[in-house]
């Protein structure tokens, strides 16, 4: 199913404009001096341990068969189209003019149409710098500005577990962007090594945990050209309207909601609440749309929900009021529209 009617237009100029206006918003991590990273081995054994946890991470918190796969929104948990996991997905042309067309390419383990002949440093250059298996700079809808946030090894399972997927025999058309859209974004520039998160430090291993789920990515508002509005991180309002129901021709309107502890936002949760939320895909009674993909976070673990939830009741609180159950009105805190947009 082609997505130019599935995926949220109002983010599109965060991706067109955040790298190539020098963005800083996203958490990086500081290269640092250390013994050669396994990331430099020409191949990266594939062991039991890098499987599994290649596995919970691809199919959990990174989310990557999410835009790599046809998707059925019909069912609930929306879930790939049989046979087409990895398989590629066409996003037309993203809410851009004509002469542009953006494709998440095959990413299974095809010889023929995947990455099953690409290099493991083809991956990690196109994690860690967003830059194609063909040297091309990747359009930033790949969120490569988080992913290189990955510890070495938690990207080394990852791309164990992306070459172990079944192979998806199918050609999808190459990105094409016209060159005014090309040149505002740039690759990042390399990082030397990505130590381990300490797990046993929740806060911080909850910020990685958001990081690498780039939650801030949907949850902060954008002004019109793609920059983040100051005070805004995390408060939702990001209009994610797409057809996430069972009729694929209606599209439902959303947007991403406050996730900040400020009583408009999550103040209401506690730990166990978020976690059931996750899991059901469900704020008691109010479904979540299945554009927010509670469909992975809810194969996380309850220890890194846990963690996840500490780190974002440190944010700081924003007043931003945003109910999905109400009539879409302009809000002149998030310059978009949205229920309850009148009120802030």
């Amino acid at each position: 199913m082609k997505r130019s009617k599935a995926i949220p237009a109002g983010i599109a100029a965060f991706f067109l404009v955040c790298l190539g206006s020098g963005c800083q918003k996203v958490p990086t991590v500081t290269a640092a001096a250390a013994p050669v990273s396994v990331l430099e081995m020409q191949m990266i054994p594939p062991t039991p341990v890098r499987l599994a946890r290649g596995e919970y991470l691809v199919e959990g918190l990174l989310q990557c068969p999410f835009c790599h796969s046809d998707y059925d929104f019909a069912h609930r948990p929306a879930r790939p189209v049989q046979g087409k996991k990895d398989g590629g997905a066409d996003f037309d042309t993203f809410g851009l003019h004509k002469g542009n067309r953006i494709v998440a390419p095959n990413i299974s383990s095809d010889p023929d149409y995947g990455a099953g002949k690409w290099k493991d440093a083809d991956f990690v250059r196109a994690l860690r710098q967003g830059i194609g298996h063909d040297g091309r700079a990747l359009f930033p809808l790949m969120p490569y500005q988080y992913f290189r946030s990955l510890s070495d090894e938690d990207l080394a399972s990852v791309i164990v577990y992306e070459r172990s997927m079944a192979p998806v025999h199918v050609e999808q058309p190459k990105t094409t962007l016209t060159d005014d859209i090309k040149k505002t974004f740039q690759p990042l520039e390399p990082l030397a090594h990505v130590s381990e998160p300490d797990s046993f430090d929740r806060l911080a291993y909850g910020k990685y945990l958001v990081t690498l789920g780039h939650c801030d990515q949907c949850h902060t508002p954008h002004d019109d050209y793609g920059k983040v509005i100051p005070g805004m991180d995390f408060a939702g309002g990001v209009d994610m309207s797409g057809a996430w129901g069972t009729d694929p021709k209606k599209i439902i309107a959303v947007a991403s909601l406050n996730l900040t502890p400020d009583p408009s936002g999550i103040s209401y949760f506690d730990e166990q609440m978020f976690i059931k939320v996750i899991r059901s895909g469900q704020v008691n009674a109010r479904p979540l749309a299945s554009i927010m993909p509670w469909s992975f976070f809810r194969k996380l673990s309850d220890e890194d929900l846990k963690a996840i939830f500490t780190y974002l009741r440190t944010l700081k609180p924003v007043r931003h009021r945003v109910d999905n159950t109400e009539l879409a009105r302009y809000c002149k805190v998030c310059r978009s529209k949205h229920g309850f947009g009148e009120r802030n």
